[in-house]
């Protein structure tokens, strides 16, 4: 069964800026077991966690060794004023750690042994004391407050930093995500919408919607259907092409043209005709399967004349222009 998308908590979230959505272990295990070859030897920043909540400090922490990691680097906000183990009205001065899996010359699994370090600011990430720290660091994997995504993305790509981070679908249509996608320089990640199961939320937010539950930890889970994972990091999944079975010479009328733009539409990726030269349009989560050994990513959503896309005076929802680099030619067979 499709999940009920709860598109208005995030929208809500976002208005009153509030990102506290916690990712579950779950979640990371799934995604991260995909990039484990470009860990080792790398110092790795979570420069938006609480090393006493966050499951991504917990993965890299219990992960140490086997990822072959260098160094971890956690740091937290000071406007976090509620935690999964807090008050209300408890707050807390920002701080940050600095793990490089020994502790007095031995390997320790005890969190409590490790040192903590305050920030003189606010502990934000786009603070002087939090970038120096991110200089300092190889990747950073995080889940990113969805208000400030835009600012986030282009200070990792400002200091050329690697990164695997979650995010709302929409993201990839924002002008700044979408060039940088266009110009192979972030893509998704391997998960996305019910591939990502839910987050868990402070008790101050509001439980509503059949995708919502409370897990046996006692853990408030809402599960919107509508993240992805954004990353620079590259996996073997992204070069496998998509099995193309569609044709389009004989079948002219499933694919239109559109009223103001050279190209045909395509409702589903799957039905991508696999013997047309020109240009496609495709809905936007035909990323989550691009390759762009197998396409080329033309331009976003509008035609020739600045207007959005559309088919007898109507507009589909986003398109994305690619053009099949791969093309195979239609047989025709000549009756006798």
């Amino acid at each position: 069964m499709a999940r009920n998308v709860q598109h208005s908590l995030l929208k809500e979230a976002k208005a009153n800026k509030k990102d506290e959505f916690y990712t579950q272990l779950s979640d990371i295990e799934v995604e991260l077991k995909h990039y484990s070859k470009h860990f080792n030897n790398k110092v790795v920043y979570c420069n938006c966690d609480d090393f006493k909540v966050s499951n991504f400090f917990r993965y890299f922490f219990e992960n140490f060794k086997a990822l072959g990691l260098k160094r971890l680097i956690v740091a937290c906000y000071k406007d976090q004023t509620n935690n999964l183990f807090a008050s209300e009205t408890e707050s807390r001065k920002p701080y940050f750690i600095e793990y490089c899996g020994e502790i007095n010359g031995e390997g320790v699994s005890d969190m409590e042994q490790i040192k903590v370090e305050y920030f003189k600011g606010d502990g934000d990430f786009r603070s002087q004391e939090s970038i120096n720290l991110l200089m300092k660091s190889d990747i950073v994997v995080t889940n990113p407050p969805f208000s400030l995504f835009r600012e986030f993305i282009a200070q990792l790509i400002k200091f050329k930093k690697k990164f695997l981070v979650i995010g709302n679908i929409n993201a990839i249509t924002y002008k700044e995500i979408f060039k940088l996608i266009k110009n192979n320089k972030a893509w998704m990640g391997i998960n996305m919408g019910r591939g990502i199961s839910g987050f868990i939320v402070p008790k101050h937010y509001r439980l509503y919607g059949t995708e919502t539950k409370v897990d046996e930890d006692g853990n408030r889970i809402v599960s919107p259907n509508n993240c992805l994972w954004l990353t620079n990091m590259d996996t073997s999944k992204r070069h496998e092409d998509i099995c193309l079975t569609k044709s389009y010479y004989g079948n002219e009328s499933y694919f239109p043209f559109y009223d103001n733009y050279n190209g045909i539409n395509v409702n589903k990726t799957k039905d991508i005709p696999y013997d047309f030269e020109g240009h496609i349009g495709v809905p936007i989560t035909f990323l989550h399967k691009f390759n762009p050994d197998q396409f080329e990513i033309i331009k976003f959503r509008k035609g020739d004349n600045g207007k959005d896309l559309s088919i007898d005076g109507k507009c589909p929802y986003f398109r994305i222009l690619v053009r099949n680099k791969k093309v195979r030619k239609t047989k025709i067979v000549h009756s006798l």
